[in-house]
């Protein structure tokens, strides 16, 4: 995420603590700038948040009207020019920070305040300020962050360091003391810029409960088949049942093409989960070995981690079918001869044969029928009638097409 390119800061100086706005660098008709809420005559700083946005509300004229994002920091809600807690500068307290060793909370703390008291030296043209960086490069190394300072040599430097802070950092905040100005606002324009602040802290704080409560929904609502090393990979463990039996397999889809454990047209079944898992372990050659996602199931079979888990979408049963067809459409379960079909159609796609098409046109009668039952185009007028045994002896038929392509059942 990026930074944002307007910054709420709070800095703390001799004679107590300021808020004013911070731009640290952007670049502009191919010049890097930096800047801070002020004017000609210098630096603008405010006792409160408050303060600062009933000056803004004012409309005084200001530097950083002509910043290039000044228009969309302008249309945050009220509670933009709070800093954050990151951006709570204590300048003057640095050398405590030194004091103690070079922690990351000590070493990153430190590094904001030298990149913001830097940026209002150059800024104000605060000289003593300005000097006492360009002199000392041994300061430069603290942006490094706190792995600079964990070798044989780290603490010696992190000491050199404090040595040079505590000798100069007094002259350092004086030269900018003599930069504040801090800048008088209406008590009722305060008060009122207060009001906006607290509203638009509201407004957040709801919308963050919301949104909260909105993740909690679809956490609690989602399917942890998603999170699974299937749902990741996209290879989903197919269950087939077929006349009082069930195999599994494995199915997945590239380009809307489906792909089957298997190889030439075979699919290999399992009659359990698994003798299927221990089967992949030892045997790589299938079309599925292929699949750019296949290395992160077997990642987990060969850690022997790999839970064959079936998500009833994978599931397809062929249960009473035969005999459902031969009573009538209004006795076939439609759901499920539509889901059947499907496991037909996407067999002889990966086969890339055309025995089902083949079947069909051999026989038309069923594939009006077909075409009825599952709600396709091309049947206007057309409505099954009694016997349906042709239908249904049809169907065994192409069950038993299915169950040819199997290597076991």
């Amino acid at each position: 995420m990026s930074s944002p390119a307007i910054v709420p800061v709070k800095l703390s100086l001799t004679d107590g603590d300021y808020f004013t706005l911070w731009a640290p660098s952007w670049k502009e008709h191919g010049a890097e700038w930096q800047a801070f809420l002020g004017d000609d005559k210098g630096l603008f700083l405010f006792t409160s948040p408050a303060r600062m946005l009933a000056f803004l509300n004012s409309g005084e004229k200001h530097d950083l009207r002509s910043h290039p994002k000044w228009s969309a920091f302008e249309a945050l809600p009220a509670d933009k020019i709070e800093p954050e807690k990151k951006e709570n500068h204590d300048i003057i307290g640095a050398p405590a920070l030194l004091a103690g060793r070079p922690s990351y909370e000590n070493v990153s703390e430190l590094s904001r305040i030298f990149r913001v008291t830097r940026s209002l030296a150059e800024v104000t043209a605060a000289d003593d300020a300005v000097l006492f960086f360009a002199s000392h490069s041994v300061l430069g190394n603290v942006h490094r962050g706190a792995e600079h300072y964990a070798g044989d040599h780290g603490m010696g430097e992190w000491t050199a360091v404090g040595r040079t802070v505590l000798t100069n950092w007094r002259q350092v905040v004086e030269s900018l003391d003599a930069q504040v100005r801090v800048i008088d606002v209406d008590e009722a324009a305060t008060t009122e810029a207060q009001a906006e602040i607290d509203a638009a802290r509201i407004s957040a704080a709801e919308a963050r409960a919301k949104a909260e409560l909105a993740a909690k929904e679809a956490e609690e609502q989602a399917d942890p088949y998603d999170s699974s090393i299937w749902g990741l990979a996209g290879i989903d463990p197919v269950k087939i049942t077929l006349q009082g039996k069930s195999v599994y397999t494995l199915r997945t889809y590239l380009d809307g093409n489906p792909i089957f454990l298997g190889r030439y047209g075979e699919i290999f079944t399992f009659p359990t989960t698994r003798q299927l898992s221990r089967w992949l372990v030892e045997n790589d050659a299938h079309d599925l070995a292929k699949v750019s996602t296949w290395e992160q199931v077997m990642t987990h079979a060969n850690a022997g981690e790999l839970d064959v888990i079936v998500h009833p979408d994978n599931q397809y049963s062929y249960q009473g079918l035969v005999a459902d067809i031969e009573k009538g459409p209004e006795a076939v379960d439609t759901a499920q001869m539509s889901r059947g079909y499907e496991l037909f159609a996407d067999a002889a796609d990966w086969a890339a044969d055309d025995s089902l098409n083949s079947y069909l046109l051999a026989n038309p009668r069923m594939q009006d029928f077909l075409s009825y039952m599952l709600g396709s185009t091309g049947t206007a007028g057309y409505v099954p009638s009694a016997p349906f045994t042709d239908h249904s002896t049809a169907w065994r038929e192409l069950e038993e097409m299915l169950l040819n392509r199997f290597s076991k059942f």
